[in-house]
């Protein structure tokens, strides 16, 4: 399995943002779903060795994040909710840095592929500084996938897309989760349902949901993910 997590906890003063959660994920979409402050993002820093857990322990294709963070890194692409970029920066030119910090071997070949994978062609040679935001999101996301990992971690990866290029990016995630294990974070149900084969819902840094899309239904009377989301995270 791509990732395994077992009793990950992240403790800060007195709260607790993330508390004993364990799961796995293994090629396909799993859907990470919570409230604001549910501990989604506190849990996809872990897991991409930006910040050290509390305790417990988690792998990255079969890698410790603990004891081997750099092999952990060179097997994700992560799109942070942030999404930051060098903004005084050419999209190519960002590129090629980014693939300078991989070390890819004929980058040139791997930039085209990925800027055509993007839909990114007519804005190449723009500075990012002057895009819109769904165009940044693709740089970002770009930049994710350039090394070609086996894990792809997503926060907020559509944010501020328009309806058309929302269909074209959730199309590039669910075609990349075919080879690859993707954990995609969104508060929009509906991108759930169009991409994801597996559904986490955390809500105070706890589990409250953890199933296939269609069996979550099923337990559910057959109500929609966000009658369920609503349902669970409320209590």
């Amino acid at each position: 399995m791509s990732i395994r997590v077992e009793a990950l906890t992240k403790v800060y003063g007195q709260q607790k943002a993330v508390d004993g959660i364990s799961f796995t994920a293994n090629t396909g979409v799993l859907g990470f779903l919570g409230p604001n402050g549910a501990g989604k993002s506190t849990t996809m820093k872990m897991l991409t060795c930006f910040i050290p857990p509390t305790s417990g322990m988690a792998s990255v294709c079969g890698f410790d994040i603990g004891k081997q963070p750099l092999d952990v890194k060179r097997s994700i692409g992560y799109l942070p909710e942030s999404n930051p970029l060098y903004t005084d920066m050419y999209v190519k030119e960002s590129m090629a840095f980014v693939a300078g910090i991989h070390g890819l071997h004929k980058p040139g070949k791997r930039i085209a592929e990925v800027i055509e994978q993007t839909g990114l062609g007519p804005e190449q040679h723009k500075k990012i500084g002057q895009l819109s935001k769904g165009y940044r999101q693709r740089v970002g996301l770009a930049q994710a996938i350039l090394h070609n990992p086996q894990v792809l971690i997503l926060d907020e990866p559509t944010s501020g897309l328009d309806p058309n290029q929302l269909v074209g990016i959730r199309q590039l995630i669910t075609d990349l989760g075919k080879t690859k294990t993707i954990i995609l974070s969104t508060h929009i149900m509906q991108e759930v349902e169009a991409v994801c084969s597996q559904v986490i819902i955390i809500n105070k840094g706890q589990i409250v949901a953890n199933d296939s899309l269609q069996s979550l239904r099923n337990k559910n009377q057959g109500n929609s993910l966000e009658s369920i989301f609503i349902a669970l995270t409320n209590q």
